[in-house]
């Protein structure tokens, strides 16, 4: 669903391909279109003062279980509504307006993926219109992951693997 520009590897190219790009699932304008109310996500009645750290964390059990979509996908966005992201049983995206991504075809990368077996790439796209539940500082459980959101990032842990990501907007570290 990440949509990357190309712009800069188009340039010099002589040939053309008839034809129209597709994206299964996406609406009219090349976005997938999605009801626009959001889900809400209640508050947890207990609450840790400690603040998360990103070293790597083994599966809680406990925390609000989040349900994918019909397509298999689970939109989150963070308190602070500054990161977004999409996740499925094998990878987690997320966009940001980083402020150490690197750069990916000469613009700076405003997302980053990481798959179930700890394979992180740096990407430019928009995940669109996405109808995301916007998590509060506590842990989630969605299609396979854990979800630990704090108020320096979001820790994606595959609970099979082990792997993931801690996430914020000052970049990523994978494990």
């Amino acid at each position: 669903m990440w949509l990357v520009a190309a712009g800069a590897a188009a340039a010099g190219c002589s040939t053309t391909t008839d034809g129209a790009a597709r994206c299964p699932g996406c609406g009219p304008g090349g976005e997938p279109s999605f009801p626009s109310s959001k889900p809400t996500v209640s508050t947890p009645t207990t609450t840790s003062s400690a603040t998360p750290t990103p070293s790597p964390m083994v599966p809680n059990p406990g925390g609000q279980n989040l349900a994918p979509s019909d397509t298999g996908y689970v939109y989150i966005e963070t308190k602070s509504g500054q990161t977004r992201c999409q996740l499925n049983s094998q990878s987690v995206g997320c966009e940001s307006n980083f402020t150490n991504a690197p750069v990916v075809n000469g613009i700076p990368a405003n997302g980053v993926e990481v798959t179930a077996g700890g394979s992180l790439r740096w990407i430019v796209g928009n995940l669109g219109d996405i109808p995301t539940t916007t998590l509060d500082y506590a842990t989630y459980h969605a299609v396979g992951w854990t979800i630990a959101a704090g108020s320096d990032g979001t820790r994606f842990t595959n609970d099979g693997t082990g792997h993931g990501m801690f996430v914020g907007t000052q970049g990523a570290e994978v494990f």
